[in-house]
Order: structure tokens, then sequence, then C-alpha cells
């Protein structure tokens, strides 16, 4: 038997994957795979709009109901057959769509692992459900941003950033690299956002972190950075180890370098 949510959530009855499409698109889409007591209705903010939860008991099954309708997918690493780690990657060959595990694997390391495999955010056990509940907030309401919802409509002018080959659209949240469009999660995205927007200025980890997580640093947060930038080099960089767009400045942070804009078709 499940465990309820609490009273304070509020939840609505659960709804399977098979109903949900665009006929429900004013409705959050969570995938949740595996995380027991955590199949939960939060209300949204304001209006009192719930979430439609999706159930997979194993990695396998979450495959084969994820959909491009889901907003959010919420992971547990450790399952039977395959892992949240595998099921993770599998699905950033599939979409940008935000990740959260939530584990009991609460050491530094498996939380860069997490990380490294495509995962946004990383939550540990035990956890609160107002902590919980929080997070799927930030990162529904952050990738409603990335996907361009509710903004309003931008104008002609400035619309994209371009340099070092990089062009990066600010109305509609995709990236070009040499003329070839690149997958960028929206984590990814931010980050390369805010370094374009300034070249050559050395971004601190903690402005980074604060900026794009819009949550307080810790030094934890070092690692989680580290850990996007990485995944952002394997993809805007033609040698991830010697890059020469998205370059370290030891001791003091990270900074984009711009470069002689070449015309791409």
């Amino acid at each position: 038997m499940q465990p309820s949510a609490p009273s304070s959530l509020q939840c609505k009855p659960l709804r399977r994957s098979g109903r949900f499409g665009a006929e429900n698109r004013f409705e959050k889409g969570i995938l949740v795979c595996e995380v027991r007591g955590c199949l939960f209705s939060v209300p949204a903010a304001g209006a009192g709009e719930g979430y439609h939860i999706i159930e997979a008991e194993n990695g396998t099954r979450a495959l084969e109901v994820f959909r491009p309708e889901v907003d959010l997918v919420i992971l547990d690493i450790m399952m039977p057959g395959m892992s949240g780690l595998r099921v993770c990657e599998e699905l950033r060959k599939l979409s940008t769509v935000p990740i959260l595990f939530l584990t009991a694997k609460s050491q530094e390391s498996d939380k860069l692992l997490g990380l490294t495999a495509g995962g946004d955010d990383y939550l540990p056990k035990p956890f609160s459900f107002a902590e919980l509940s929080a997070r799927v907030k930030a990162l529904l309401r952050r990738y409603c941003v990335y996907q361009g919802k509710g903004q309003a409509p931008a104008r002609a002018e400035n619309l994209t950033l371009c340099s070092h080959g990089v062009k990066l659209a600010l109305d509609c949240n995709r990236v070009w690299v040499d003329g070839e469009e690149i997958d960028l999660t929206e984590t990814e995205y931010k980050i390369l956002r805010l370094l374009m927007q300034s070249p050559q200025r050395i971004f601190p980890v903690q402005v980074i972190y604060e900026d794009v997580w819009q949550e307080p640093y810790f030094y934890t947060s070092n690692g989680t950075v580290m850990v996007h930038i990485r995944n952002l080099r394997m993809k805007i960089e033609k040698d991830p180890q010697n890059p020469a767009r998205l370059q370290t400045m030891w001791g003091k942070g990270y900074r984009f370098v711009p470069g002689e804009e070449k015309n791409h078709a």
C-alpha cells in the first residue's frame, strides 16, 4: 500500500499516464519512478492547480511511459533492473526535461554521479515534504521559463547572443555551435546564457550557482556547478579537455571567451 501524503499537500486523486495528453496541458505532468511515498499532488502556487502524476514501477517502465508532455521526472537511483542513473542517461537522449533524484545515497560523490548522468537536482532521504514541494515547484518554474511559457513576446532586436561560433537564442531557448543546433538542458542553457551575456567576465562559482539555481550557495555547490560546466563543455567545445570557449580561471571561477565570428547558414 502506498503511504498517503500529509494533508497539508491537499492531494488530488492520481490520474494514470494513459489519460495525459494535450487536453490536460494546463496541468504539470510529473513522471515518478520507484520513489515510495512521493506519488502526490501538490497544489500549484495561487490557483490550487494540481500535478498529474505518472507512475512507473521501474526504470524500463519509466522509459516506456515517458512522453514529451512530461514536465518533470523524479527518479530513485537504486531500483531493480535498470538503475536511475541509466534511466537518466537514456532520457537525456530524448529530452531536456528536468530530472530530480530522490535517493538514500547522500554522499557528495553520489550527487555528482547523478548530475553527471544528466540530473538537474538531487534530494537525499530523509527529506521533508515541504522541501520536496519547494524543489518541485522551483524546477517546474525554471523549466516553464526555459520553454518560453508565460513570457511576453520578445522584441525583434537583441534576440540572440553570438560569440566564438556559438549562437544563443534568447526568445526560444535554442543554441547553435558552428552552425549546428545542439540540445542543452535547462541548467546548461542558463549557465551558458549567463556567461555569454558578459563575455570575458569571470563569474565565481557562488555567483553562477545563486543565479542559475536561485537558492543560497553552500560549499557542496562547487561540485554541482563543476559537473554542469563539464557537461556543457562536452557539447560546445571541440576539445573539452582544452576548452577555448568556456574557460576555468583557477581560484576565481569561469568565463566565456569571445572569438571571431563566422557566418553559418
